[in-house]
Parts: C-alpha cells; structure tokens; sequence
C-alpha cells in the first residue's frame, strides 16, 4: 500500500473510534453488548473413554521411559 493510502486508512479509522452513534440508545448498546457476551453454559459430551489418554497408552506400550516413571505398578 502506498503512504497516501495508508494515511486515509489510519484518518478513517481514527475517526471512527473517535466518533459516537448519536442514534445509539444505552438500551440498545447493552443489548448489543449482552449478544457478544459467551454463553454462562457449556455443553460437554461425556465418552466412555479419552482419546488422548488411549493414544498415550499406545505410544507408552511402544516406547520405555529411561526411569520408568511412568511404567504401571
């Protein structure tokens, strides 16, 4: 980009964070602002087993720790 534009960007987007929305109503803002909040909730899917923890136990079945740490008991 050339410095010309680089300088109308930089004047827009100065601009743009510099000026208010009159027509805004607070009502409407906090609206606004509720809808790009995260959800309180999270839905999580139990499994029956964890992929990572089968994976882990099929790379240690192949591989030895050098101070056995990890071997089972």
């Amino acid at each position: 980009m050339e410095r010309k534009e680089l300088e109308q960007l930089e004047e827009l987007l100065a601009r743009s964070l510099t000026e208010e929305k009159p027509e805004a109503k607070p009502e409407e803002t906090e609206a606004e602002a509720l809808k790009q909040l995260p959800p309180r909730w999270e839905v999580r899917i139990q499994s029956k087993f964890d992929p990572v923890v089968e994976e882990t136990k099929a790379y240690r079945a192949i591989a030895k720790e050098v101070d056995g740490r990890y071997d089972d008991k």
